[in-house]
């Protein structure tokens, strides 16, 4: 049965003197199964699990919101964001909200995820992602938002490589990237798809550690999360959002449109025709 969730919360953004109204349609089991949500002893862990590659459905995006509204009215200070699939940290969207929508489920799809970003990339919390399998696209977003990014080594990659489907990463997934890797990385990466490797991610500044294995990189995460949360939480905060500001306003300004930008892109022939291809080669590798 579906339920409802309607909530405004504050965004966390004094210096922007602003509010976000949240509208959220979710199951009533999306938050249990697809977040897992742990509170400890001063911080929670929000841990991705929908298999295989926690893609970021429209379902899922609301779940990750609706984690985050929990986090803050249980007053949680900080957080670990991670995932619950071994190998995998996010795959990033989810090809098949794009491919072949209608359009009232692209635009709250959409709107969504950038519901999510203002949450995530604006919150008050203290933030750490604990990058434990591949980050691309909309997986590396969801990582570059928290204060802090620990990646498991091996194999995994980490970018946004939007333009390898055809695609243009929109002006907040470039500001978050600038501000993340600087400008020049972020022009050549972008125009490239470039996908790092978490010693070449650590060496732009992408990520800010690499650990042998996922318990190092646990406890160096929890670390991390406490460092963040001794230092006084208003100071913090508002430091971040010298940086952040800019970019979470230019969204807040300019929310519709973005939807309207993204919905006449990704049904254009070319994009539709590219997704399916993409969707095609997925389907012959299983």
């Amino acid at each position: 049965m579906m339920s409802l969730v309607t909530f405004t919360r504050n965004n966390a953004l004094p210096l922007l003197r602003t509010s976000i109204t949240v509208r959220i349609q979710l199951n009533s089991a999306s938050l249990s199964s697809l977040v897992r949500l742990e509170e400890k002893q001063g911080y929670a862990v929000v841990a991705m699990h929908k298999p295989p590659v926690n893609s970021l459905s429209l379902e899922m995006i609301q779940a990750l919101s609706e984690s985050l509204s929990e986090l803050e009215k249980n007053k949680c200070k900080g957080f670990i964001l991670t995932s619950a699939c071994p190998g995998i940290f996010s795959a990033g969207l989810d090809i098949r909200e794009m491919y072949q929508p209608t359009e009232e489920r692209l635009k709250e799809f959409w709107s969504s995820l950038q519901t999510l970003w203002l949450q995530l990339y604006g919150s008050k919390m203290a933030s750490v992602a604990l990058i434990n399998g591949h980050a691309p696209a909309g997986g590396c977003l969801l990582a570059m938002c928290c204060d802090s990014r620990i990646m498991v080594n091996g194999k995994s990659k980490i970018g946004l490589n939007e333009t390898k489907l055809g695609i243009v990463a929109p002006f907040w997934f470039k500001d978050t990237f600038v501000n993340t890797i600087g400008v020049r990385q972020s022009e050549r990466a972008l125009q490239l798809g470039s996908l790092f490797t978490p010693d070449e991610a650590l060496k732009i500044g992408l990520v800010d550690r690499v650990l042998p294995d996922p318990e190092a990189a646990t406890a160096v995460a929890e670390s991390e999360l406490k460092e963040f949360l001794q230092i006084p939480a208003m100071a913090r905060y508002l430091s971040k959002m010298r940086i952040r500001e800019a970019a979470l306003k230019d969204l807040l300004e300019n929310r519709e449109k973005d939807l309207n930008t993204f919905v006449n892109f990704a049904t254009t022939d070319a994009v539709q025709k590219g997704l399916g291809i993409y969707l095609q080669s997925l389907a012959k590798k299983n």
